[in-house]
């Protein structure tokens, strides 16, 4: 039951991570009003969401028994 909770948690934060990437990316290209205020806001975000995802990563495979 825990391997599965672990699963879904990692699958969530990487899927956020790729979301706040691809938001990142966009507005990078557009080079807007919205890239100017929150560049440096959404690079924060997505490394904050990688260590979610690793450490989510990490403990799947601990839980496995990897």
């Amino acid at each position: 039951m825990l391997v599965n909770f672990l699963f879904v948690l990692m699958c969530i934060s990487m899927l956020a991570t790729l979301a706040v990437l691809l938001l990142g990316m966009g507005s990078f290209a557009k080079r807007g009003e919205f890239y100017q205020r929150n560049a440096n806001r959404l690079m924060r975000w997505r490394i904050g969401l990688q260590a979610v995802s690793v450490i989510f990563f990490f403990a799947y495979l601990a839980a496995r028994g990897l």
